[in-house]
């Protein structure tokens, strides 16, 4: 269910707005002290200072005290100033719904305290403008910031970026500076994804973007932190990490059309085919390949004295195959998303099929030739045929996935 959104105030008249390059959206939820000064500062810094036509758009999240009435006044005394209204409190629900409707050519937003100096906003929309970069985003991290603030946020700031880096892989360097631009045609395929209406929202749509392909361009800025933020830090912690969860279950059972957007607004791989060359899938594959191994033979000789040689070979096999396969899929091959995961999975079972008739085969001559090999033999014996097994896997999952990604996009994609 969509949420209530008002314009309540425009500053022209209808037949006078024309759509302005850069729409920047400022959020703002009981903010009736520094709404005022805040939004005349920026508006004079776009006026005098900024060579793309502008508008400023206060989006009110559900404010109780006198937010929007200030807001109204704002409108109505500066041109290019106009207000929405949401009936529901959330940065990230304000930012879908204004940037989703927003007739600009690229839609940012800043945090009403201007913690981020003005300056870095013309190199933040800049890419966006001509077209170079899809995403844009303000870095409290880089070695050229000048960043103030006290040590228990730069530490939360810093372990929260670590976190994302190491379970989502994310290459962005800051997520939750609120300093961020977006091309508004990029903007309006990508938003109807993000779930998130609040403060994970900044990075569901950067771990979105960067695995879609887009390009993000990243600034180092000059911020000073706000001594009266009220942003409630172990809430918004809980509610990341929650979101972490969600987003990697999503990417990891391909409930996200990563592939499907990657081919509509992203950007292909440079090489037609699997995204990396042969040596990159080597590499990646004997990653996968040395974690499987190690998954098997530790599986092996737990079953091992259960269940018998040959049925703890079968089993430790079918089960590390299939993650290699899922590994290996994402990991090895680039391929993301629901699309042919069945048949890549069927196809897997197949090629798993030739290398569990070698292992066993290998244990029967094995056994035939020596009945009583201890385990340390047996595990030299597998090692081995899996050894062979694994070059011929990896020609057949090479051969399994060699069009993948390149499928017709679902109807609304395009």
């Amino acid at each position: 269910m969509s949420d209530t959104v008002t314009a309540v105030r425009a500053a022209e008249p209808a037949e006078a707005v024309t759509a302005p390059v850069v729409d920047v959206v400022v959020p703002v939820y009981n903010e009736e002290v520094d709404l005022g000064p805040c939004v005349r500062r920026l508006h004079a810094f776009l006026t005098l200072n900024f060579p793309f036509t502008a508008r400023i758009t206060i989006a009110d999240n559900a404010s109780t005290d006198s937010t929007l009435e200030i807001a109204e006044q704002l409108a109505d005394q500066l041109d290019g100033v106009r207000v929405v209204h949401l009936d529901r409190k959330g940065r990230g629900r304000a930012l879908r719904e204004v940037w989703q409707a927003s007739d600009a050519q690229v839609v940012a937003y800043m945090d009403v305290d201007l913690s981020t100096d003005l300056n870095a906003l013309l190199p933040l929309v800049a890419p966006l403008v001509s077209g170079h970069s899809d995403v844009a985003i303000g870095t409290r991290l880089a070695s050229s910031s000048r960043v103030v603030r006290g040590p228990k946020r730069e530490i939360i700031s810093r372990c929260y970026n670590l976190i994302l880096r190491t379970s989502l892989q994310a290459k962005f360097s800051d997520a939750q500076c609120g300093f961020k631009a977006m091309r508004s045609q990029v903007a309006k395929l990508v938003l109807p994804l993000v779930e998130d209406g609040e403060w994970f929202f900044d990075t569901e749509l950067l771990v979105l973007a960067e695995r879609i392909g887009l390009r993000i361009h990243e600034v180092p800025v000059d911020w000073i932190d706000d001594p009266d933020s009220r942003v409630d830090i172990i809430d918004t912690a809980r509610k990341d990490l929650q979101g972490i969860w969600r987003v990697g279950r999503a990417l990891t059972t391909g409930r996200l059309p990563i592939n499907e957007l990657r081919a509509a607004i992203g950007r292909e791989p440079l090489v037609e085919g699997v995204p990396l060359g042969m040596v990159g899938q080597l590499v990646r594959f004997g990653i996968v390949g040395v974690t499987s191994t190690l998954a098997y033979l530790l599986l092996y000789i737990v079953l091992q004295g259960i269940t018998g040689a040959q049925v703890a070979n079968f089993l430790a096999l079918l089960i590390t195959a299939i993650g290699n396969t899922a590994a290996n899929r994402a990991f090895t091959f680039g391929v993301r998303g629901s699309n042919q995961a069945v048949s890549h999975h069927f196809q897997g079972l197949v090629i798993f099929g030739v290398g569990l008739a070698l292992t066993s085969g290998s244990l029967f001559a094995l056994h035939h030739w020596a009945p009583d090999a201890a385990v340390h033999l047996e595990l030299v014996v597998l090692v081995i045929a899996n050894l062979v097994a694994t070059l011929l896997r990896f020609v057949g999952l090479r051969w399994v996935f060699r069009n993948a990604g390149r499928h017709p996009l679902p109807e609304g994609v395009r």
